[in-house]
């Protein structure tokens, strides 16, 4: 309740349930990454995207985040880029620290209220949008759960074809 009450002061407007649901377009940003560079959803237009809100001191984001790791090995090949969003106040360096001993293999980014508010306030972490090759979002998930329910909609989200991919096949026809 602290975390939520807490967040929610510092997001005027932002509601405590997502106005996106599934089929909705992913709303872009630009953020910076550990690295210094600045990347933006639409950036990976024409993958299936894995976006995860979380923080270092989330318990249950540290439970989820070698089961990411693993999809992103397992899954990048067929067109999965899980992107970390780093919801914390700390500094980058202890969000970098914890990545590297997390062995993170996917970018992290350095989150903003501005982003999570688009996202319907990001109410709790770890939370998780599962974005399909078209931008659309086609799953959220809420807190956390199991491997296999991540690798289900992982799987539904490669099985979508890219939007440039669809009309193209369109106007073929």
């Amino acid at each position: 309740m602290l975390y939520v009450g807490y967040h929610k002061a510092r997001q005027p407007g932002a509601s405590l349930t997502s106005h996106l649901s599934p089929s909705s377009p992913a709303p872009d940003f630009s953020l910076e990454s550990l690295d210094g560079t600045t990347m933006r959803l639409s950036d990976f237009r024409g993958k299936a995207v894995l976006l995860n809100f979380w923080a270092t001191w989330c318990g249950p984001c540290k439970i989820e985040m070698p089961w990411l790791v693993d999809l992103q090995k397992e899954y990048g090949s067929q067109g999965l880029q899980i992107l970390g969003v780093a919801m914390d106040d700390g500094s980058k360096e202890d969000i970098a620290k914890f990545a590297r001993d997390m062995n993170v293999n996917y970018p992290i980014l350095i989150g903003k209220e501005a982003v999570g508010s688009q996202y319907g306030g990001v109410p709790a972490l770890p939370e998780s949008f599962v974005i399909a090759r078209d931008g659309k979002i086609i799953d959220k998930i809420i807190g956390i759960r199991g491997k296999a329910e991540f690798e289900d909609v992982i799987k539904k989200a490669l099985d979508t074809r890219p939007a440039t991919s669809q009309a193209a096949a369109s106007t073929k026809n």
